[in-house]
Formats: structure tokens, sequence, C-alpha cells
């Protein structure tokens, strides 16, 4: 009987490891993007809430959740959720500009965000959780900048838009128990 219990915990542990998959974030940054695709990268609170928007759209090829804009290589989401990395949550939206616009990307980006709270997006608050911009080139700066005036301008969140627009740097995938989430 003992030696049955035995069995049968051990071979459990075994389906649930094999089941899990992995709980460490990539290593290292993510690749650029094949010929022919673009990448944007936005933060916006919680990389949870940041995926939905931009999934099942026409043109998005994936959405990855992970960490970018902090010092620290390969942060592990214990590191960047304690606010110690300068990473943001983020999403790396990997798209066909011939099916959507980045100008498409940066208005669904607006509408999922509060754009006017430093650091703090709904209950999440801290640097890991500020709003963000972050550009591959100057053709996406200009494009976001542009964007970000016409939002301040037309008064529509009733307070001064605080989101940065900055270069983008490293982008490190979450672990994968936050994808698709």
């Amino acid at each position: 009987m003992l030696r049955s219990r035995f069995a049968l915990s051990w071979a459990l542990l075994a389906l649930i490891t094999a089941c899990g998959g992995s709980s460490t974030a990539a290593a290292g940054p993510t690749p650029p993007p094949p010929a022919g695709l673009e990448v944007a990268t936005f933060a916006g609170g919680c990389f949870w809430c940041m995926e939905p928007p931009f999934e099942g759209i026409d043109g998005v090829q994936s959405v990855v959740a992970g960490y970018t804009g902090g010092s620290k290589v390969d942060p592990t989401y214990e590191e960047v959720s304690s606010g110690g990395t300068g990473h943001a949550e983020s999403v790396e939206i990997t798209y066909d500009p011939k099916k959507v616009s980045y100008e498409q990307l940066l208005d669904i980006f607006w509408h999922s965000i509060n754009p006017t709270t430093k650091n703090r997006q709904f209950a999440d608050v801290g640097t890991q959780y500020r709003t963000a911009i972050f550009v591959h080139d100057e053709a996406q700066r200009k494009a976001a900048e542009a964007s970000k005036k016409k939002w301040d301008e037309s008064g529509v969140f009733g307070a001064p838009i605080v989101t940065e627009i900055v270069d983008a740097g490293p982008f490190y995938a979450a672990e994968d128990y936050h994808q698709d989430f």
C-alpha cells in the first residue's frame, strides 16, 4: 500500500512537472522581427491588461508580455515587480505594416490606458507600471509625438498626458505563465 502511494506520488509529480512549462523568463532580449514586419513596444501598467487589446487585430502577428526600459539584464517577474530594476511591464507587438499601421496601434494604446497618472495604472502602483511608448526609430518617434499631442490637445483625458516617449532598448520576454493571460 505504501509502495503504491509512493509510486503514485512520483507519477503525479512527473506529470505536473511535464505540463507546467517554463517559469523562467527567456534568456536575452528578443530578436529583431522577420523581414517585412515591424515591432511596436508599449507599457501600460500590468502587461496582462495590455495583451488583449492588440490580439486579434488584423496584421498583428504576435503580442509578447515582457520587460523593458530598465538596466537589469534578463529580469524576472519578481525582480521587476519589486520596482528595483527600472523596467516597466510592457508588450512587444510584431505587426505587418501593410495591414495595420503604427498609428492605428497607437490609437489602441491610448484607448487602453489612463495616460494622466504617473507610475500607476488602476490598482497597480510603481515605476514598473508606468505608461510609455518605446520607439524603435525616428518614424515611430514622430508618429508617437504627434499622436500624444493630438490626444493631449483634445482634452478627452481631462488632465495632461504624462506618458513617456523613449528610445526602445532590449525587450525581455516575461515568463511563459505570463503569456496570453
